[in-house]
């Protein structure tokens, strides 16, 4: 960097601006500019001019080098920062814009306290499941059951005693006459009966537990140390609802 530009930029971080060095490749260095230029960047020449006519010459202010191989992009902003030297990235830069903004006009430095707290919630979550399936299967069964059956007969045998000789009334053996006999048999009948012999039943049941949950919370711990007096040292902050 040339020496003029050093000596611009140290004069305008002893006024308490703040200058940004940014260390990129050659192919980033216009997305770099105009991320600064986005972002409150002071026109060093206007400054210059402004700061001579104030009586302020080049000689008046260190020299700071940058260095490095790779291409340095440098702006300076506008914001009130504390006055000295600086040299912060991009993401520094928006921690102290958290702070600048907590400042009040007349100069005072304002430090957050901050305290974390811890929530906690729930959610359902899925432990498994389970499936009843029915299905019907076959098996095969046997029962005995008697059975009775009748057969008709015809037999033919010789007349013996007095019916050999024949009949009072001959008119009775020339009778014609039929003689019918019916021959029954039983045959086993199936059937069937559906009874419920055991029940399955699926229910859910719910129980409410207690669960201990740890961890860790922040807390902005704040020491002052007063060298005024006695050398009165403290921890802790005054104001517990902060």
């Amino acid at each position: 960097m040339p020496h003029d530009d050093a000596r611009a930029y140290a004069e305008g971080v002893r006024r308490g601006h703040a200058l940004i060095a940014v260390r990129c490749n050659d192919d980033e260095v216009d997305r770099v500019v105009d991320i600064l230029d986005d972002d409150d960047v002071l026109d060093l020449d206007e400054r210059q001019d402004a700061w001579r006519s104030e009586g302020w010459s080049h000689q008046d202010s260190g020299v700071a080098d940058l260095g490095g191989t790779a291409t340095t992009s440098a702006g300076m902003l506008g914001s009130g920062l504390t006055e000295g030297s600086a040299i912060r990235d991009h993401e520094s830069l928006q921690d102290d814009r958290l702070y600048a903004q907590s400042r009040s006009s007349d100069g005072d430095e304002v430090i957050p306290v901050a305290e974390e707290e811890l929530h906690v919630g729930k959610r359902e979550v899925s432990h498994g499941r389970v499936r009843i399936r029915s299905h019907v299967t076959e098996r095969p069964v046997e029962e005995q059951v008697s059975l009775r059956e009748e057969r008709v007969s015809v037999e033919r045998r010789p007349a013996e005693g007095t019916l050999r000789a024949g009949s009072v009334n001959d008119g009775d053996l020339f009778r014609e006459r039929t003689i019918e006999m019916e021959e029954r048999a039983e045959e086993a009948v199936v059937s069937k009966e559906a009874r419920v012999v055991e029940e399955v039943v699926v229910r859910k049941d719910a129980d409410q537990r207690t669960q201990t949950v740890s961890d860790t919370v922040r807390k902005t711990e704040v020491e002052v140390d007063d060298d005024r007096s006695a050398g009165i040292s403290r921890t802790g902050t005054t104001d517990k609802s902060r």
